[in-house]
C-alpha cells in the first residue's frame, strides 16, 4: 500500500470522525499555502547548485492548531516557528514538507485527486514538472537547472500589471 492509498483510507477515518475535510484543506492551502522552489549554490552538488521543493503552509501562533492538524492529516512534515513577528504581534509558524518523497507520494497525489482551485494551481503545476525534472536528474545538468529556474520564477509571485 503506497503513502497516497494510506492517506485516503486515513482521510474517510478523519472525515467520520469530523476531522478535517480535504475541501477545507484545498481553501487553506490556496489562502495561505505555496509550493516553493528554491536554488541555492552548493559547492558540494554536480551542478554547483541545489535545488529545493516545498510545501509550506503558515501561520499565526493563534491558528498553529490548524498547522497541527494538516500534519497529522499528511502523516509528514514538520513544524517550525519563525521567530519574526508579525502585524499581530504574534511568532509566525511554517507547515512544511521538504522530503522528495512525501511531496511526490503525499502532497502532489492529494491536489490532483482535491484540486486547488485559484491562480496557486499554476503554482503547483509548476512544482510537480520541478519534481518530475528531479526525478529524471535533469536539475543535475544545465539545461535542466535552466528549465527548473524558469519555472521556479512562474510560481508565487505578484503579476505586474503593464
Amino acid at each position: 500500500m503506497d503513502a497516497f492509498t494510506s492517506s485516503k483510507k486515513q482521510i474517510r477515518a478523519d472525515n467520520q470522525q469530523g476531522r478535517l475535510n480535504p475541501l477545507w484543506i484545498v481553501g487553506f492551502v490556496d489562502g495561505e499555502g505555496c509550493f516553493s522552489i528554491s536554488i541555492f549554490k552548493n559547492k558540494t552538488s554536480k551542478s554547483g547548485f541545489q535545488v529545493f521543493p516545498e510545501f509550506v503552509v503558515t501561520q499565526g501562533a493563534k491558528s498553529l492548531t490548524a498547522l497541527q492538524e494538516l500534519q497529522i492529516f499528511f502523516n509528514c512534515g514538520k513544524i517550525y516557528e519563525n521567530r519574526r513577528i508579525d502585524n499581530h504581534r504574534e511568532s509566525l509558524y511554517r507547515y512544511c514538507v521538504r522530503s522528495i518523497g512525501n511531496i511526490q507520494n503525499i502532497i502532489i497525489p492529494f491536489f490532483e485527486t482535491y484540486s486547488l482551485q485559484t491562480a496557486k494551481k499554476n503554482d503547483f503545476l509548476a512544482f510537480c514538472k520541478v519534481i518530475k525534472l528531479m526525478n529524471s536528474r535533469s536539475h543535475l545538468t544545465d539545461d535542466g537547472l535552466i528549465s527548473i529556474r524558469e519555472l521556479a520564477a512562474t510560481t508565487n509571485r505578484r503579476k505586474m500589471r503593464v
